[in-house]
């Protein structure tokens, strides 16, 4: 358990969230991401937290610290992630276009 985590926030940061929460027209993502925080902010632990918003503990440790770092603009933008599937290798990028570029093989017409 984590101990000692605080949220404060400005008033303007405060109504921003507020904003983001009662937007029906916003991403849920962003939503219960501005909730955690203003649940944070208002004093509640992670286990309250966990169940008013309905997600996992790890969930709102991630939120509250970016929001600490980066503040709201922080909580309306994902991570960039690595591609799932590497690129190819010169090599090969190399090879495919040698055999586009060539005859086909044998007696193929396709």
């Amino acid at each position: 358990m984590r101990h000692g985590i605080s949220i404060t926030h400005t008033p303007t940061d405060r109504d921003r969230l507020t904003a983001i929460v009662g937007d029906r027209n916003i991403a849920q993502k962003y939503v219960w991401r501005a909730r955690i925080v203003l649940l944070s902010a208002d004093g509640l632990g992670t286990h309250a937290i966990m169940g008013e918003a309905g997600v996992s503990k790890t969930a709102v440790w991630r939120w509250q610290e970016r929001y600490s770092q980066e503040g709201v603009e922080g909580l309306l933008r994902d991570k960039t992630r690595p591609a799932r599937i590497p690129p190819l290798g010169l090599v090969v990028v190399d090879c495919v276009v040698a055999l586009t570029q060539g005859d086909p093989p044998g007696e193929t017409t396709h």
